[in-house]
């Protein structure tokens, strides 16, 4: 068996269905939870159940970055910058926002 704790979510999972409801049954008398059923969305991972396992997906977190970021309507490219781009130290460039820097390095960490 498995139990999986953040914050105040739990994720149980395990092969013996009988002792999973025995342990769900007892976290029932312990605590006030509620029981939402097959796993489907958890800490932004898709989950999905087939006949070979579990699939799980990140598309719709990623979808909320480029959200949040304004990036829905781009397109992919080869490469993430620019080609032939000069670096140097002599312009300092500085952020507007850094918080939503900081933020966007959060999520993707």
């Amino acid at each position: 068996m498995f139990v999986l704790l953040y914050v105040n979510d739990i994720v149980l999972t395990g092969s013996d269905a009988i002792f999973l409801y025995d342990v769900q049954c007892m976290f029932h008398h312990q605590f006030h939870i509620k029981d939402l059923g097959q796993l489907k969305y958890f800490l932004g991972i898709e989950v999905a159940r087939s006949q070979q396992g579990l699939y799980l997906c990140q598309h719709k977190y990623v979808l909320d970055i480029l959200d949040d970021c304004g990036y829905t309507g781009a397109r992919p490219a080869d490469t993430p910058m620019e080609q032939n781009l000069k670096l140097s130290n002599d312009e300092v460039a500085v952020l507007d926002d850094a918080s939503s820097y900081r933020r966007l390095v959060g999520r993707l960490i």
